[in-house]
């Protein structure tokens, strides 16, 4: 006949293979995690420097229309004086006007790029939540010996890496 201590010592044996179930889990998960944690930092790194970019090439925007405008009001004062430089100002103007509208395709094609970034990053943040939740639960089923614990773990890790991979998806 098996002592008390005979059948506890069989039962912690039995749940060992649900401990390591759930422990090679957790390490999946955690590598998961750190896979779409990287690329989350990344994507919003992108979504910032395209925002720069974009701010840069408004700028300039800028400069390139005040310079038109300059242009202009010289070519309106020597019209009104009937001086020789009228024809180079009014090419002046046009150059601006051209330069400007280049530039102002480039400053909003930057932001197009920083707010798609900013929606992918976003995307890989919340499916970084769930994978944290996901460790979260395993971590719970580890200290409770509760499988449904561990495949709430499953599921929300599952639900983690299907948001960051529709990350993919978006444009």
């Amino acid at each position: 006949m098996k002592t008390a201590e005979e059948v506890h010592e069989h039962a912690e044996h039995a749940r060992a293979p649900f401990d390591k179930r759930v422990a090679a889990t957790m390490a999946a998960i955690a590598a998961a995690l750190a896979v779409v944690a990287v690329f989350g930092h990344l994507m919003t790194t992108e979504e910032l420097l395209n925002q720069q970019k974009a701010s840069d090439q408004w700028s300039y925007y800028q400069a390139k229309n005040m310079r038109r405008y300059e242009s202009e009001i010289a070519r309106d004062i020597m019209a009104a004086v009937r001086g020789a430089k009228e024809g180079d100002y009014q090419k002046n103007a046009e150059r601006y006007r051209k330069e400007a509208d280049d530039i102002q395709d480039i400053a909003q094609k930057y932001e197009e790029e920083s707010h798609l970034a900013g929606r992918q990053a976003l995307r890989l943040h919340i499916g970084e939540i769930f994978l944290e939740i996901g460790i979260v639960f395993a971590s719970l089923a580890i200290l409770t010996k509760r499988e449904s614990i561990w495949l709430l773990a499953i599921f929300a890790s599952a639900a983690g890496l299907l948001l960051a991979a529709t990350t993919l998806t978006i444009h």
